[in-house]
């Protein structure tokens, strides 16, 4: 009797993969296995070995990545400053490379022909998960059901779990599509699909207080780096992993990181979501204001225009690209001098600078002073102005020439 075709399952449990294990068999008379990488997911993976068992999968590898996550994927991002149309800092973004990659790891490891996952044919993880496999193991076949199958919404896959009897953590009135991990949470589908419906933020929020019901005396957090990656909160050291898990507790607390954002996917159209990123934005306020006062100007305006392009390619789904290797290359040589420490202020959901400073700081308070001062002469400025703006001038007299000819 021959061998049955092995497909390995991008498996997170919820909704869509719970339905593709028994869609699989039936469609593929294959064996199917399925991964799970935490990301720090928490309590959401305890259930999902046997779950998946249950719904037919042979067997179930539950890869912990989370430190490789945070300093792989997250700190080159923060680093680089990235953040998606102003707003989103790629928290479900850059999950996906590391879990597609652990995916490419098993399906080797297993001999499979093909891996599967459950992104939808509307959103941006179908590119990420692809590309990475692409760059990867390009020999791969690649399933996504979402493309093929006769199921076109979140109801019609309720639906078909509970003719399957599987068990599922969703219901037709509160069907929100959630992404967790340790850098944030994400919130999609639902009545946030209407941009001009304000989110019920008691009902949907997890990790965040809400803004009104944050204390009403602030907080201070004074966060270390160390060549652009944080490594103390208030001069003590964490792990990574625990240094963002204390993070996200204590924005938490203060209503600090969400986000209602309308983006552009990549696939063309706009879609809403939601976005809870407690610790992840105080460290991108906290980077930020370090490097103010650790790099040059030209550098960092330099770097701005970098940290876009870098947002963009991860959104895409294009981490595995010699362009991202390049720039986070350049990143690494920028963050030589970011070594010092934040102050922060988190109060009802602002995180606002409190102080900074450092052994590399470029600020000198004798240039800049408003008092008496012995180092600066002020009469280099005019020379300064004059050659700065020479071109106007010339360009200028020559408007006034051409006038007067005409005149």
């Amino acid at each position: 009797m021959a061998k049955k075709e092995k497909i390995v399952l991008a498996y997170s449990g919820g909704l869509d993969t719970s339905i593709i294990i028994p869609w699989l068999k039936e469609n593929f008379d294959c064996e199917v296995i399925a991964m799970a990488a935490d990301v720090g997911q928490g309590e959401e993976l305890e259930p999902l070995r046997e779950k998946a068992i249950k719904t037919g999968a042979s067997k179930i590898y539950i890869e912990d990545v989370k430190e490789e996550f945070v300093t792989e994927y997250v700190f080159p991002t923060l680093k680089a400053g990235a953040v998606y149309e102003g707003k989103y800092l790629l928290g479900t973004s850059f999950a996906r490379p590391i879990i597609a990659k652990k995916l490419v790891e098993v399906a080797l490891k297993e001999g499979a022909s093909a891996v599967a996952h459950g992104a939808t044919g509307k959103g941006n993880d179908q590119v990420r998960f692809e590309l990475t496999v692409k760059a990867l193991a390009p020999h791969l076949k690649i399933i996504a059901p979402w493309r093929i199958w006769d199921i076109k919404s979140r109801e019609d896959a309720i639906d078909y779990a509970q003719a399957k009897g599987i068990p599922i953590p969703v219901t037709k009135k509160d069907n929100y599509s959630m992404d967790r991990n340790l850098w944030h949470l994400s919130h999609e589908g639902s009545d946030l699909e209407d941009p001009w419906n304000e989110p019920v933020y008691d009902k949907i929020l997890k990790f965040i207080v809400p803004q009104e019901k944050a204390p009403d005396e602030p907080a201070y957090v004074e966060i270390y780096f160390e060549k652009g990656i944080p490594a103390k909160i208030n001069g003590i050291e964490y792990s990574p992993v625990d240094l963002i898990n204390e993070l996200n507790v204590l924005g938490g607390k203060n209503g600090i990181g969400i986000v209602d954002l309308v983006e552009n996917r990549l696939v063309g159209m706009k879609s809403r979501g939601v976005y809870e990123t407690p610790g992840g934005t105080i460290l991108y306020a906290a980077h930020r204001e370090l490097e103010l006062l650790c790099l040059d100007r030209e550098t960092l305006h330099y770097k701005d225009l970098v940290a876009q392009k870098f947002a963009e390619l991860v959104y895409y789904g294009q981490w595995f690209t010699p362009l991202r290797e390049a720039l986070s290359a350049f990143v690494d040589k920028t963050q030589e001098t970011v070594t010092g420490t934040v102050r922060l202020k988190l109060y009802k959901g602002n995180c606002t600078p409190a102080g900074v400073k450092s052994e590399y700081s470029l600020y000198n308070q004798e240039l800049s002073t408003f008092g008496r001062d012995e180092v600066y002469n002020q009469k280099d400025a005019e020379g300064f102005i004059n050659l700065f703006g020479l071109p106007l001038k010339v360009r200028a007299l020559m408007m006034a020439k051409i006038k007067n000819d005409r005149e």
